[in-house]
């Protein structure tokens, strides 16, 4: 009798420890691939870990797009209206981006302050804008609710 009380305890105390196993590991990838969505403003105030895999979103700065010679490597820079974060991209930057367009690039911050970005998406048509760039915009005073298009200081039209 005392055996059979022994076996079960023996057997849920396995099915808890490798239960418990399985949701650490879970939840240990949840954490890996949780991608957070982070404005210029945000970086710039010092929010953000070096290193970890974030979303940056703005508006791409007039005039600071910026091509390396004989390379795909671009370098530009994405505002909020509130703070300015230099971006680098090597690859094909999709067909919409533009100067004064909204994007939201994925990649990390450096240790520089400047951010290196794997993936780069631009806005797909004219009254589209991605929702936390339209909160970042709206938070920094740089939204216009009648039309819905963001306008930068100088960039009035």
């Amino acid at each position: 009798m005392r055996s059979r009380k022994r076996q079960r305890l023996w057997l849920v105390s396995l099915v808890f420890v490798l239960l418990g196993g399985a949701v650490a590991l879970v939840l240990n990838a949840f954490e890996e691939n949780i991608v957070f969505f982070r404005s210029p403003k945000d970086i710039a105030a010092g929010n953000t870990e070096v290193g970890r895999l974030i979303r940056i979103g703005g508006l791409v700065e007039d005039g600071s797009l910026k091509r390396t010679a004989g390379s795909s490597e671009v370098n530009f820079n994405i505002t909020d209206g509130a703070a300015t974060i230099t971006v680098t991209y090597k690859g094909i930057l999709p067909d919409l981006f533009r100067e004064g367009q909204g994007i939201v690039a994925q990649g990390r911050l450096q240790s520089d302050g400047s951010f290196r970005a794997v993936e780069v998406l631009a806005k797909h048509d004219e009254t589209y804008m991605p929702p936390e760039v339209a909160e970042a915009l709206k938070k920094s005073g740089y939204w216009q609710d009648k039309d819905q298009k963001p306008v930068l200081k100088g960039n009035e039209k």
